[in-house]
């Protein structure tokens, strides 16, 4: 049983998490093992690096140097391992979260980032990237209704949220194989069916 290597990308507020949950309890019904994971984090070090990148300000390319740094540890010591052992490897994030939020919101140089992915993951990337497009409104008034305070990137915003949608709905036309585009606005069942069409032929 080969290892799959999945995505979940969208802006803040994009209700990744629930369709995360239910792919996991899928896979994990038909017999295989998930890795679930997360970025900024998934490992020891990541996860010190995500709290200083949710919670201090900095420049645009000290927190873009941080989020690779930290993606760096993750694929080497969590992410490529479990795709060694076959296991299904679940991330809510990876590089893609990089261009959409440093280089779309903002302004870093995408010839940067670009470097940067060659040198850290060397043409490293998911199987397929499920993209949760979103209305910045509609992000915004999910993102109101949650308990607890936002992190600094949650703050950022409507007009930011928009330059990081555009940049994502960019990323995902310019690699239509690897990304699949669904309505976060729907209701969840639907956008379940739409995930499950795509990885049902793996499963």
């Amino acid at each position: 049983m080969a290892g799959r290597f999945i995505t979940f990308e969208g802006i803040d507020g994009a209700g990744k998490s629930t369709q995360i949950d239910r792919l996991q309890t899928l896979v994990e019904a038909s017999g295989r093992v998930v890795c679930r994971t997360r970025e900024p984090g998934g490992t020891p070090v990541g996860e010190k690096i995500r709290g200083i990148l949710l919670a201090e300000d900095m420049t645009p390319e000290t927190e873009t140097l941080l989020f690779f740094a930290a993606r760096a540890e993750h694929a080497a010591r969590k992410i490529r391992p479990a795709l060694e052992r076959g296991e299904w490897v679940i991330s809510d994030r990876f590089t893609d979260a990089t261009y959409a939020y440093q280089v779309g919101g903002k302004g870093m140089s995408g010839e940067r980032v670009e470097a940067l992915e060659r040198w850290t993951l060397g043409g490293f990337e998911p199987d397929l990237t499920v993209l949760f497009d979103i209305s910045p409104a509609a992000a915004a008034r999910r993102l109101a209704a949650r308990a607890g305070a936002e992190d600094r990137f949650e703050a950022m915003g409507e007009d930011f949220f928009a330059k990081v949608r555009a940049a994502y709905l960019e990323r995902a036309r310019r690699r239509p194989e690897r990304f699949l585009i669904v309505n976060a606005e729907l209701a969840p069942e639907l956008v379940f069916d739409a995930i499950l069409r795509k990885v049902s032929p793996w499963l």
